[in-house]
């Protein structure tokens, strides 16, 4: 079995193996999962997934995409604490950690943005208006679909702002903010957390709705509408 392989099948028994760990456990999951990566050259995790359960004592949750090389693992829902959910609430759909072969990159940031600019994996190309943008070699050319690429090439000014905002450890949106939580890609690219969430305003409204309902019943007078009076 290719290591790849080997590794993604040890990142199933990991996850499930963190879901059953307690929430006051010292390393968050990006650390710990890191930390079984440690023998993997180059790999993305993704933050795929989040949500809050419960209502009195709230839980939350992160679920995380694991891409190494050609193969995409995904986790199952992770408890997270909630310093380190609400740290990361503004991050859907983008790369929370990345490892290539120049390091570690741990600036929130767009899919697949880490492999920009390196001549081992493409070049700049030039579209019909003389736009530069990164396209992936053919070997590659997975890549683009791994990380939606493909209908969204990345300009060489927004990489070129990527590396500021990288250089600065500041997360990077995208050039119209079009990435996560309130980005229109990631409304795009991860509706079911969209539809849970509009599931939970409607159920909300309604719930709202009926308390007001029942509150203004127990206002009402039982005498209201009763006519007369006394000296007539």
């Amino acid at each position: 079995m290719p290591l790849a392989k080997k590794i993604i099948s040890a990142c199933v028994l990991i996850c499930v193996v963190m879901t059953l760990q307690s929430c006051r456990a010292t390393r968050s999951p990006i650390e710990r999962l890191s930390s079984n990566l440690s023998k993997v050259p180059e790999y993305s995790i993704i933050l795929e997934d989040m949500q809050t359960r419960g209502t009195i004592f709230k839980q939350h949750y992160h679920k995380y995409k694991v891409i190494i090389k050609d193969e995409i693992q995904y986790t199952g829902f992770v408890r997270v604490s909630k310093p380190f959910y609400r740290k990361n609430e503004n991050y859907l759909g983008m790369t929370l950690l990345s490892k290539t072969e120049d390091g570690y990159v741990k600036t929130p940031s767009p899919p697949g943005y880490q492999y920009v600019g390196n001549s081992r994996y493409g070049e700049w190309r030039s579209d019909r208006s003389g736009n530069s943008f990164w396209a992936f070699y053919g070997q590659y050319m997975f890549m683009s679909h791994m990380f939606g690429m493909v209908n969204r090439p990345v300009y060489r000014g927004d990489y070129g702002t990527y590396t500021d905002y990288r250089r600065n450890n500041r997360p990077y949106y995208g050039s119209k903010n079009q990435y996560g939580t309130n980005g229109t890609v990631t409304k795009q690219t991860n509706k079911s957390f969209f539809q849970r969430k509009m599931a939970k305003q409607r159920m909300a409204k309604r719930s709202f709705a009926q308390k007001v309902r029942q509150r203004v019943g127990r206002s009402q007078s039982p005498f209201r509408g009763r006519g007369g009076g006394f000296g007539k």
